[in-house]
């Protein structure tokens, strides 16, 4: 989906026009990949606007930095209160999405990044449904040919700019052949994400989601919420090795993220998956979760920011 430009971004403690917030094209991290990102959302509730467990985000973000060894010259209090400042800049309130970006920037040249500015950016802008509208009626879904990353070939638990060229072959891929997203199996063969969302499988009642440190999928912040919501409605959810045909043969399915929220799948690989509509227990969490993320669930209250 094209972006749509608001007011300011937020680079390296100062709010910049839109037009300005530009890099060097020697920048580091445009050349080699090393950097980190995460992405946040923003919801008008009853009470104001509010971003969706932004605390929770951002840690992952200076976690994702100290895998890189990427000195952040902010802390967490620091990162938290410029997003919400930029979102109260931009006056932006329903299906604000924001993007903090930690990158190596002008100044050192070759694979070592030693001695290349670390850099910070936070942007945020109004971006609608990431998997199109249509989506919460289902996705058509296609395993890929191209596996997600070994842990020991690039760290899964890092939000690595240059570690999403795997997932863009493989959404690239997908959606020349007629599909929505794609699936990615492990180094073993085993179901571990989609191309920027965790995966769920709903089989007699019970959720299964493969487990993040032996699926090599990245520990999903929404996916996290899902459990504990989940759970909360009397579902039990367990993390299990999936095999592709435990996607074939599963009752109800669904994918979680920031930017995709909850979607059930209609189909994998051309095969149904249940009716290939969605089905009440997703239907229920999905509802659930909607109404979580813009303060209609005052137990859930503690996930949310106010900006």
């Amino acid at each position: 989906m094209p972006i749509t430009p608001t007011k300011k971004i937020w680079m390296d403690g100062s709010f910049v026009d839109w037009p300005d917030a530009t890099v060097h094209v020697l920048s580091h991290t445009l050349h080699y990949g090393t950097g980190a990102f995460e992405g946040i959302r923003a919801y008008k509730t009853p009470n104001g606007v509010a971003i969706f467990r932004l605390k929770d985000h951002m840690e992952r973000l200076l976690r994702s930095c100290k895998i890189l060894m990427l000195d952040v010259p902010y802390n967490l209090s620091d990162l938290c209160e410029a997003a919400k400042e930029l979102v109260r800049v931009n006056d932006l309130t329903e299906g604000c999405y924001i993007r903090p970006l930690v990158y190596l920037g002008y100044g050192e040249i070759g694979v070592n990044p030693i001695g290349a500015p670390v850099q910070t950016a936070i942007a945020a802008w109004s971006w609608g449904a990431y998997l199109g509208d249509h989506a919460e009626t289902g996705v058509r879904m296609k395993i890929s040919s191209w596996s997600r990353h070994a842990p020991n070939a690039m760290p899964t638990a890092s939000k690595t700019v240059g570690g999403y060229v795997n997932a863009s072959l493989a959404k690239v891929e997908a959606i020349k052949a007629g599909y929505d997203e794609a699936i990615m199996l492990g180094p073993d063969g085993r179901v571990s994400e989609c191309t920027g969302e965790n995966l769920f499988i709903i089989r007699d009642g019970r959720l299964y989601s493969p487990p993040p440190s032996e699926a090599g999928a990245l520990s999903g912040i929404t996916q996290s919420s899902i459990v504990k919501i989940a759970n909360d409605l009397g579902f039990e959810v367990n993390f299990e090795a999936l095999r592709r045909d435990d996607l074939y043969l599963a009752d109800e399915a669904f994918l979680t993220g920031t930017a995709a929220e909850v979607v059930p799948l209609s189909s994998v690989d051309d095969r149904l998956v249940g009716d290939g509509k969605p089905g009440p227990i997703t239907t229920v969490i999905r509802k659930t979760y909607h109404q979580t993320v813009r303060g209609e669930r005052p137990q859930y209250e503690d996930w949310l920011a106010r900006v």
